[in-house]
């Protein structure tokens, strides 16, 4: 099974930038997006089907802002969006399709963290995001298997960023941001006990592992990035992953999109 995660900065945007025709060609079971940037009246008939998926979404109130949405091959048994929380339901972060069977609980989550980066008001809010989506994934972990594709906007480790050592005072790189993505992938009693997959696969990248790109400073064509997007598994899951690639020869939007082989079918 291939799962794509790609964060959009815009599905209009990203549409008129070929990253349509790309998925066409790439025979995938999933594709989870994230900040597609509109609402039912645009996307509804127009960017539902693609490629033989069928696409769900979960879009913010606010116009033009965050949303969500995951496609798959395979009709899900439910679907669920947001996590139950109205402050960030309401900014569209969260859908989830459960692939039930008799014997077998499992799901595939498309979902979007915010960001902290345009003040301190919004950084609260991440972190406010943060403590509720603990809570969240750990109640999920003991009730089923789950794959959360998504911009999780943290770069955990030193090898995740080109510049970390001046981007430790900025969100995304924060302390309590790092340590969060530690406790949460922490196998120790009381931790997440998640798997962060494309770190399983290549556990020493640096330069290849970047997913995102500032626009300013010529970042992309230094390489200057961050590695923002995920695929977090249960470890059942994650031991499936066979293959990770991420497609930077065409630029989608700021973000590129990161693909796992699973050795695993819904």
């Amino acid at each position: 099974m291939k799962i794509i995660t790609a964060n959009l900065n815009g599905i209009r945007s990203a549409a008129t930038k070929g990253f349509f025709e790309w998925v066409q060609q790439q025979d995938a079971d999933v594709l989870g997006v994230q900040e597609i940037k509109a609402q039912a009246d645009v996307v509804e008939g127009t960017y539902c089907q693609l490629a033989g998926l069928s696409g769900h979404f979960h879009y913010a109130e606010k116009k033009g802002y965050s949303g969500v949405g995951l496609y798959t091959r395979v009709e899900p048994s439910d679907i669920v969006m947001g996590f139950g929380v109205a402050e960030f339901d309401a900014e569209g972060r969260w859908i989830e399709k459960r692939f039930d069977k008799p014997g077998r609980r499992l799901s595939v989550i498309s979902c979007y963290f915010p960001s902290g980066s345009s003040g301190e008001e919004r950084q609260q809010a991440k972190f406010r995001f943060l403590d509720v989506m603990a809570q969240h994934l750990a109640k999920l972990k003991q009730q089923r298997e789950f794959i959360l594709v998504g911009d999780v906007n943290i770069a955990h480790m030193e090898a995740d960023l080109k510049n970390w050592k001046g981007n430790l005072k900025n969100s995304g790189f924060l302390p309590e941001e790092r340590a969060w993505m530690s406790q949460l992938l922490g196998t120790e009693k009381g931790q997440g006990g998640l798997v962060d997959v494309y770190r399983q696969l290549h556990p020493d990248t640096t330069d290849a592992c970047y997913t995102w790109w500032s626009n300013r400073g010529q970042a992309y064509a230094k390489n200057v990035g961050w590695r923002l997007d995920y695929h977090l598994a249960t470890p059942a899951l994650a031991a499936q992953a066979r293959h990770c690639s991420i497609y930077k020869d065409v630029k989608f939007s700021d973000h590129a999109p990161v693909t796992m082989d699973y050795d695993l079918a819904l």
